[in-house]
C-alpha cells in the first residue's frame, strides 16, 4: 500500500504538511481554522459573552465532510460523567475522520484554569491563590496533574493560564491572575505551562496582550495603557512562558489599546509575537472575539471583513464556533476580496500543530484511557497542599491563633458553610452548573465549618449566617451578635460568590465599583466587633478588599483566595495551628475602599506625599505576610560602600534566615529593584526574585540571588529596552514594605541596548547555614 507523503511520520512535519496542503480544497483548508461548539445556548443564557447571538445554525453531519480544526467544551458545557464523555468524545472524533476526505480529528480544547473544568473534577485553588503560594514547584505539579486528566479524557489543548497583570483590583477576573507584579506572574504563569505541556496538552496563554489594564476595571473596556506600562508589565510574563515554559497557542485579548483590537493588531500577533519572539504555535480567538471586531468594536463592515482583519493580524484560528472563517470567509476568497495565501498561512500553523500531537498518523486513535477518574486521591492531596500553602495569615497581633482546642467558637458569616466559597468562576460548580439546578455537584467540598468542626471537636461551634453576600437585609445581625456574645472567639467567614456576568460579586464580568466587602458584610463585621469578644476575620474573596476601618479592631485576619475543594480544611488547619500559615500576598491589600487603581508598582508620584490628601499606602503589603514561628534575617551581603559591576556583568547578594520559633515554618525571601534614577520614571521597587524556604526550628538557610543587570532593564524613551549604567539599591525583604537587607551597586560602562535573549529570571540558590 502507497501511503501519502503527508501520512509519512518519517519525513519533517513541514514536508508533511505542505503535501496535505497541496491536496486540500479551499472549504477544507477553512474547516481548520474554526471550532464547533456542540451543545452551546443560542438562548441568550449562555456562559459566554453574546454566546446567544454569536453563535450561527450548522448541519453537522454536513459540515464535518470539510473536516474540523477544533470541538468546543465537550466536557466544560453541561454536566456529563467523565467516562462517558470520553467514550462520547471519540465517537464524534470517529465521526469526523470518516466523514472528511482526510480522515483529520479535531483537536478538542477545554477550558483548564483551576483544575479541568468538567463534572466530577478536581476544583483546586485560582490563579490568586497560586500566586498566594509563591512555589513555582507546585504550580507545575499540580499543573502537571491537570494535563494528565485532560489527556486521559481525549482533550489535546488547555485555554489556560491567564497571565494578565492585576493593574486595578475591582477588575472582576482578578480572581483568574497570579497577582500584581510582572515578575510573580511570569514565574508561576511559566510553571504551570510547563506542567501543562509536559503532559503533552497545549497550554493556552491569555488574554494577549492589556486585558487587565482596562478602563474603570471594567470587563472589555479599552486599555489604556502607555508604551513602557504594555512593555514592561503587561509583555514579559507572556515573553517568559513562551521563551521558558514553551507554550504552543496564545489566546488573542477582547480589548483594544489606542484604538487597535488586540485581534486585529498585526504588530502585536505577527510583529512582536512571531518575528521578534519568535513563536511558531497558533493563535487562537478568545471566544466570538473575531466576530466582535464586527459587532462590538465596529471596525469591519461585515463578518468577512473581520475575517481578513484577524487572519491578517495573524489569528489562525476562530472560538469556539464558525461565524467568520466559515462561508463569510471562503465566498470572501472566491470572489478576491481576502487573498488565498493568509487561509494558507493559518492552516500551515494549525496543520502542523496537529502534526506534533499525532493527529495526522494514520495509527491516531481517539479511545481515551481506560479509566478516566478526574478528581483521584493524588489530586485532592495536591489540592490540598496548595490551599494550605496559599492562606495568608494578615494579621495576628496578640496571638489569639491558633485557636485553642477547647474553646468556644461562633462561626458567623454567608461565607461560612457554602460550599460554594472555595471556588472561582471557572470552576464547573460556579460556571456551569449553576445552568443546571438538582445536579449533584459532584465532587466533596466540605465548608470551613464542617471542617472546623472536625478540626476541633473538642470545641463547642455554633453557627448563623449573619447576612447574605449581596443582600444589604441585616435581619440576622441579632442573632449573630447573640451567638458571639456567648462564644469565647468568633469566626467571621465573609467574602464573595463567584460568577459571571453580574451573577456574581467576583469573576468575569463581575466587576467592582470599589473595595468595600459586598452587600451588608461589613456592617456585620462591624456589628460582631462591638459585642466586644474577639473576632478571627476569614476572608474567602476573589479579590483584595479595603480592609482599613477595622486595623487593630481584630483578634485575626486570614485571607483565602478562593482556595478549593480542599480550601475549607485549609483554612480550618490554619486557625487550629495545625497548618502553619506560609503564603504571601500576590496583591496589595488597600486602607479604604476608595482611590483606586493602585498596585505596588509606583513611581514616585504614585505614593503618598504632600500633593494630594489621598494616601494610597496599602494597608498589608504586596508579598506580606505572617507565621505562628519566628525567622531572623542574619549576614546580609554587601557593605556600606557599593560595590561596582558593569552592566554585563553579575552580583550574588545573599541573607541567612533562621527559624528562631518552636515549630517549622515558611519564609518567603523576596529581592526587590530600587532604581534611584533613571531617564524615564520606574517604580520605587519591583520584585527580580524571590524564594520560599523551609526550616525546622533552630534551622538556618542561605539564599543567594545570582543579580544580572539585565533584571534592571526598561523600555527608553526610544522604546529600546536597556540597562543603564548608575547606582541601583538591591532590597531584600519580607514583602515589598518591609526591607531586611539592603546591598548597594553601581553599574559602570555604556547604556546597553537589549534583546530577545536576554536573562528574564533570577537564579536561586539554596544551602544549609547550620
Amino acid at each position: 500500500m502507497t501511503t501519502a507523503p503527508w501520512r509519512d511520520p518519517a519525513l519533517p512535519a513541514a514536508a508533511r504538511v505542505d503535501d496535505l496542503l497541496s491536496r486540500m480544497t479551499l472549504e477544507e483548508k477553512t474547516a481548520q481554522l474554526y471550532g464547533v461548539w456542540v451543545g452551546a445556548a443560542t438562548d441568550g443564557d449562555g456562559v459566554a459573552p453574546h454566546q446567544h447571538d454569536m453563535t450561527v445554525d450548522y448541519e453537522w453531519d454536513e459540515l464535518i465532510t470539510r473536516g474540523l480544526g477544533q470541538l468546543t467544551r465537550s466536557f466544560g458545557t453541561a454536566p456529563v460523567d467523565p467516562a462517558l464523555g470520553a467514550q462520547a468524545l471519540a465517537r464524534a472524533q470517529r465521526r469526523i475522520t470518516e466523514a472528511g476526505r482526510f480522515g483529520i480529528p479535531a483537536v478538542a480544547h477545554e477550558e483548564c484554569l483551576a483544575g479541568f473544568t468538567a463534572w466530577q473534577a478536581t476544583a483546586y485553588p485560582v490563579p490568586l491563590a497560586w500566586g498566594a503560594t509563591w512555589d513555582p514547584p507546585l504550580v507545575e505539579e499540580m499543573a502537571r496533574r491537570i494535563g494528565d486528566d485532560l489527556r486521559s479524557a481525549g482533550v489535546h489543548q488547555g485555554l489556560a493560564p491567564v497571565l494578565d497583570v492585576v493593574r486595578d483590583p475591582r477588575w472582576g477576573r482578578v480572581e483568574e491572575t497570579i497577582g500584581e507584579d510582572p515578575y510573580l506572574v511570569g514565574t508561576v504563569g511559566t510553571a504551570y505551562v510547563r506542567g501543562l505541556e509536559s503532559a503533552g496538552v497545549i497550554a493556552t496563554l491569555k488574554h494577549f496582550a492589556g486585558y487587565a489594564s482596562s478602563a474603570g476595571a471594567r470587563n472589555l473596556a479599552p486599555v489604556r495603557a502607555g508604551t513602557r506600562e504594555f512593555a514592561d508589565v503587561t509583555l514579559p510574563p507572556f515573553e517568559m512562558a513562551l521563551r521558558e515554559g514553551g507554550a504552543r497557542s496564545v489566546m488573542a485579548a477582547y480589548t483594544e489599546r489606542d484604538g487597535v483590537p488586540a485581534s486585529a493588531d498585526p504588530e502585536l500577533l505577527t510583529g512582536l509575537l512571531r518575528e521578534e519572539w519568535g513563536f511558531t504555535g497558533t493563535v487562537v480567538a478568545d471566544y466570538f472575539g473575531i466576530g466582535f471586531l464586527h459587532t462590538l468594536h465596529r471596525v469591519a463592515g461585515t463578518p468577512a471583513e473581520a475575517a481578513h482583519a484577524a487572519l491578517e493580524a495573524g489569528i489562525d484560528v476562530e472560538l469556539p464556533s464558525l461565524k467568520c472563517y466559515g462561508d463569510p470567509l471562503v465566498d470572501a476568497v472566491r470572489s478576491g476580496e481576502i487573498p488565498e495565501e493568509l487561509v494558507d498561512r493559518a492552516a500551515r500553523r494549525v496543520l502542523l500543530q496537529k502534526c506534533e500531537l499525532g493527529l495526522l498518523d494514520e495509527d491516531w486513535t481517539p479511545e481515551p484511557a481506560a479509566t478516566v477518574n478526574l478528581d483521584s486521591t493524588g489530586n485532592r492531596i495536591l489540592a490540598r497542599r496548595l490551599a494550605e500553602e496559599s492562606v495568608v495569615l494578615l494579621d495576628n497581633p496578640d496571638g489569639l491563633l491558633p485557636l485553642a482546642p477547647d474553646t468556644r467558637i461562633a462561626v458567623i458569616g454567608p461565607r461560612a458553610a457554602d460550599s460554594l466559597a472555595m471556588l472561582g468562576c471557572y470552576s464547573f460548580p460556579s460556571h456551569v452548573l449553576t445552568h443546571h439546578p438538582g445536579v449533584p455537584t459532584g465532587i466533596e467540598i466540605p465548608t470551613v465549618l464542617d471542617a472546623l468542626r472536625t478540626e476541633l471537636p473538642d470545641a463547642k461551634v455554633t453557627f448563623t449566617q449573619g447576612c447574605d453576600v449581596t443582600d444589604p437585609d441585616t435581619s440576622g445581625f441579632e442573632e449573630a451578635v447573640a451567638r458571639t456574645a456567648e462564644a469565647d472567639v468568633c469566626v467571621a467567614v465573609l467574602g464573595d460568590r463567584a460568577g459571571l456576568f453580574g451573577r456574581g460579586t467576583s469573576g468575569e464580568g463581575c466587576d467592582a465599583t470599589d473595595l468595600a466587602l459586598p452587600g451588608a458584610q461589613a456592617e456585620l463585621l462591624d456589628a460582631l466587633v462591638a459585642t466586644g469578644v474577639p473576632v478571627v476575620l476569614v476572608l474567602l474573596t476573589g479579590r483584595p478588599y479595603a480592609l482599613g476601618r477595622w486595623h487593630g479592631r481584630l483578634g485575626a485576619v486570614v485571607q483565602a483566595f478562593f482556595p478549593g475543594e480542599e480550601g475549607g480544611p485549609a483554612v480550618a488547619g490554619v486557625l487550629s495551628g495545625r497548618v502553619n500559615p506560609s503564603g504571601r500576598l500576590p496583591v496589595s491589600v488597600p486602607q479604604v475602599p476608595g482611590g483606586q487603581p493602585w498596585t505596588y508598582l509606583q513611581p514616585p508620584l504614585g505614593l503618598a506625599g504632600e500633593v494630594s490628601n489621598l494616601d494610597p499606602t496599602p494597608l498589608y503589603a504586596f508579598g506580606h505576610g505572617r507565621s505562628y514561628t519566628t525567622f531572623a534575617w542574619e549576614d546580609g551581603t554587601g557593605g556600606e560602600e557599593p560595590a561596582e559591576i558593569g552592566t554585563d556583568g553579575s552580583y550574588d547578594v545573599s541573607v541567612t534566615v533562621r527559624n528562631t520559633g518552636d515549630r517549622e515554618g515558611a519564609e518567603v525571601v523576596q529581592l526587590y529593584l530600587h532604581d534611584p534614577v533613571a531617564s524615564v520614571t520606574r517604580p520605587d521597587v519591583r520584585l527580580i526574585g524571590y524564594q520560599r524556604v523551609t526550616a525546622a526550628p533552630g534551622e538556618a538557610v542561605r539564599v543567594t540571588f545570582r543579580f544580572h543587570p539585565d533584571l534592571s532593564s526598561f523600555t527608553d524613551r526610544s522604546s529600546r529596552r536597556v540597562v543603564e549604567p548608575g547606582d541601583l539599591e538591591l532590597r531584600l525583604g519580607a514583602s515589598s514594605a518591609d526591607v531586611r537587607h539592603t546591598a548597594r551597586l553601581t553599574l559602570t560602562g555604556p547604556v546597553r541596548v537589549l534583546g530577545t535573549d536576554r536573562r528574564l529570571r533570577c537564579e536561586t540558590e539554596v544551602t544549609d547555614a547550620g
